[in-house]
């Protein structure tokens, strides 16, 4: 179950990222919620593999940073921009008159294809049928 699950998160991870380069042009405020989610829907395949869930957004964020960052498997960068893309989802979701710009949506769609990637290079397996 746990290979079969973390598949399906990851088809999440992917259709969230596409969704999020499709509303680069319409809302701001959706694309960084839904960059956001490619990133943390990618983490928890990968976790998902180990056999390791998180019921808490700030749980998984802090095995990113305990079990990725902290131990050299990612890069200090790639837990900022997994930082990054959480903080822009709080202001996109519930912002209230504060909204994401432009260019941070901009940025937070390259920030869920790094995060992505790192995951897509440590887990290839997620990526098979």
């Amino acid at each position: 179950m746990s290979l079969e699950y973390a598949r399906v998160l990851w088809e999440r991870a992917t259709n969230a990222l596409r969704s999020a380069e499709a509303l680069l042009m319409v809302s701001s405020d959706d694309t960084a919620s839904r960059a956001y989610y490619a990133a943390f829907h990618a983490a928890s395949a990968a976790f998902e593999l180990e056999q390791r869930s998180f019921r808490r957004h700030t749980e998984l964020r802090a095995a990113v940073h305990r079990d990725w960052v902290k131990s050299g498997m990612w890069p200090v960068e790639l837990g900022a921009d997994f930082d990054a893309l959480l903080e822009l989802r709080d202001v996109g979701d519930y912002g209230g008159t504060h909204h994401v710009g432009p260019e941070d949506a901009a940025a937070a769609v390259q920030a869920a294809r790094r995060v992505l990637d790192a995951i897509r290079s440590r887990c290839p397996e997620l990526d098979k049928p």
